[in-house]
This record gives structure tokens, C-alpha cells and sequence, in this order.
């Protein structure tokens, strides 16, 4: 069984969010999410297994990646809170570190499941965030983190979490490039 720490320690961003109810949300989600699927180890599952199969990127992961995002979107909302506008770092933090959360249930290392295929990425992340226990704003960053669905992002916290997912996912495809 998976404690509450694994996840802190995997994700130390999780201790800048103040809300006890936002922060264990994001604990559930990704703690359900290893049992769920009877993961043990975050730190071995690959990034995207369909453009690591592509781009020959066989040893790209998704913690790094999740980590990269987060911290790219609290660069990003700092520079516009500093700004004055009305962002809630909160929000961005919490998004970003579930915003691939359902990658467990999708891939089973480099294969596909039938959630995967059928459901896709990033729907059943909705579901997962939804069920531990996360408002709607975090679910609305998941379903419209990526271009994979016609959901576009309708706040600005949205908006941080796809460009920084979006930079992150490009950073890794350029390091690779020859």
C-alpha cells in the first residue's frame, strides 16, 4: 500500500499548497491511481509512451515531467501575480501535479491499456481527480491541459498548466533532436 509520503516525496511542490483539502486531494488522486494500477515506483514509469516510441525516447519519465511542468506553471503564474493579476498559485500547483495522473491507468509501461485506447488521454484523468475528491477547476485543468481534446482552457490557471505542459513536452523533444 502506498502512504501519503511517497507522494510528497516524489512531488515536494505538494508542500506549497496551503489548503489541506486541495493537498490531500492530490495525494488521493495519485496514491489511488498506484493502487489502482499496483505501481509501486513513480519514479520508473515512462513520460508518453506512444512520442517516446516515435522519437526513440525510451528513457523519458513522468515524474521529471510532471516536476518540469509544475515548476514551469509557478514561474509562469509568479511572473503575472507579481503583475497584479488575480491567479491562484494554489490551483496552478495542484493541476499541474495531477495533470497526467491518469498516464497510470493508460499505459502499462510502454503498452496501452484499454482505457488508454478507448478513453484516452487526458479524459480519465477527470475521473480520477473528480473522484479524489478535487473541485472542478482542477478537473477542467486536466481535460484541457492538452490539444488532445477540444476543450480549451476557460482560466488563466488552465491556461499556465497548458503552456507549461506544452514547453515541457517541446524541451524534451528538442534535447533529443539531432
Amino acid at each position: 500500500m502506498t502512504d501519503s509520503n511517497t507522494i510528497e516525496r516524489t512531488f515536494p511542490e505538494l508542500t506549497v499548497i496551503e489548503s489541506d483539502d486541495l493537498r490531500a486531494g492530490v495525494r488521493k488522486a495519485w496514491v489511488t491511481a498506484m493502487e489502482d494500477n499496483g505501481i509501486d515506483d513513480l519514479e520508473s514509469l515512462p513520460w508518453f509512451p506512444p512520442a517516446q516510441r516515435t522519437l526513440n525516447l525510451p528513457d523519458e519519465r513522468l515524474v521529471p515531467h510532471v516536476r518540469d511542468v509544475t515548476q514551469g506553471a509557478i514561474a509562469l503564474a509568479e511572473v503575472f501575480i507579481d503583475r497584479g493579476y488575480d491567479i491562484s498559485m494554489e490551483t496552478v500547483i495542484a493541476g499541474a501535479l495531477v495533470h497526467d495522473v491518469s498516464k497510470l491507468y493508460e499505459f502499462d509501461g510502454m503498452n496501452e491499456t484499454e482505457i488508454g485506447r478507448l478513453i484516452g488521454h487526458p479524459h480519465y484523468g477527470v475521473h480520477v481527480v473528480s473522484q479524489a475528491g478535487l473541485p472542478v477547476e482542477i478537473a477542467h485543468i486536466v481535460l484541457s491541459h492538452t490539444s488532445r481534446t477540444t476543450v480549451d482552457p476557460a482560466t488563466i490557471e488552465a491556461e499556465i498548466v497548458r503552456r507549461a505542459d506544452e514547453t515541457a513536452a517541446s524541451a524534451i523533444r528538442a534535447a533529443h533532436e539531432i
